[in-house]
């Protein structure tokens, strides 16, 4: 397989704004998108191209299943929209035939591929897609709650006026609303947090903690309500995960994958730090925990196995 060659599958909001970010970063020499209305495909492919001699080489072209015949990385981006008002949950079903459909096609040209699920809820389809494709789980990404924890970042940023870069910290669990932000290992470039803000003179407080966490967890709801849709951040957190995999990076990132008894927890998607490489995941971590976060995530371990095992029944 070529890890030079990606294709999007979906040209939505978020499916065309990961295309744009990927055929610009410079990590792809060929670009494939498709999509159930082909002519959609075309035009976004079109106007990609037209501003590809201001970044580095990329032939970004529309195309069908057989055009990914030698594809390295496939990003799952189709799917119904998230309309207002609506959670990620409430988009499963409604995701679940189109799923099927795509990786039957798929599978068919590229079955040594890198599959990287986009389209929500990501970790109920991320486990989906591992299932019905049978590809190995290191093979089957989900964004996870990449997304989530560079809000976190960027929110403590501001709070403590402090580049974003150099706040570590998770948000761990379901890309939705019962995902925690781990608060017990969280530092400002090796700092524990209390102490930065202490040092800084900065508000340090539980209050403090949850009106951020909050905000994380609201926040494609906010944006939602004000233009209809997110996916600028989403094609920056694809570009991401996409760089540590073609460049071999053995990056830390919290991306989803099946899990097998970790914290607990067994044959689940969900958001986990975990080192990505040319091969997918190569190990899911243990991010210490305290008594309560692990609480929070056998929670929402357990809201999202409740909901697949309703779809058996």
């Amino acid at each position: 397989m070529n890890l030079q060659k990606c294709a999007v599958i979906g040209t939505g909001f978020v499916g065309a704004t990961a295309a744009y970010t990927l055929a610009t970063s410079g990590l792809f020499s060929e670009l494939v998108l498709l999509d159930v209305n082909r002519a959609k495909a075309d035009g976004e492919a079109a106007d990609i191209s037209h501003g590809v001699s201001f970044a580095q080489p990329c032939a970004v072209h529309a195309g069908d299943y057989e055009d990914l015949r030698d594809c390295g990385l496939i990003i799952l981006a189709a799917g119904a929209n998230q309309k207002p008002g609506e959670t990620r949950i409430d988009l499963l079903h409604r995701n679940e035939a189109i799923l099927q459909s795509i990786l039957n096609s798929v599978l068919a040209v590229a079955p040594d591929c890198i599959l990287l699920v986009v389209s929500n809820p990501v970790d109920l389809l991320t486990y989906l897609a591992q299932k019905i494709s049978g590809l190995p789980p290191c093979r089957v990404i989900g964004t996870g709650t990449v997304l989530d924890t560079a809000r976190l970042k960027y929110l403590v940023g501001q709070h403590l006026h402090v580049d974003s870069r150099n706040v570590h910290a998770f948000i761990i669990g379901e890309h939705g609303d019962s995902e925690l932000a781990v608060w017990s290992s969280a530092n400002i470039s090796g700092m524990d947090l209390p102490d930065y803000c202490r040092i800084a003179g900065k508000p340090f407080s539980q209050k403090v903690l949850d009106d951020i966490y909050q905000n994380v967890r609201d926040a494609a709801y906010h944006i939602i309500d004000g233009k209809g849709a997110t996916y600028y951040g989403i094609g920056m957190a694809v570009l991401r995960i996409a760089r540590a995999i073609v460049r071999n990076e053995h990056s830390v990132l919290p991306v989803s994958s099946v899990i097998e008894n970790r914290y607990g927890v067994r044959e689940i998607c969900l958001g986990l730090p975990s080192v990505v490489g040319q091969n997918g995941i190569e190990t899911v971590l243990d991010l210490p925990l305290n008594y309560e976060e692990k609480k929070q995530l056998e929670s929402s371990a357990g809201k999202l196995r409740a909901l697949l095992d309703s779809m058996n029944r």
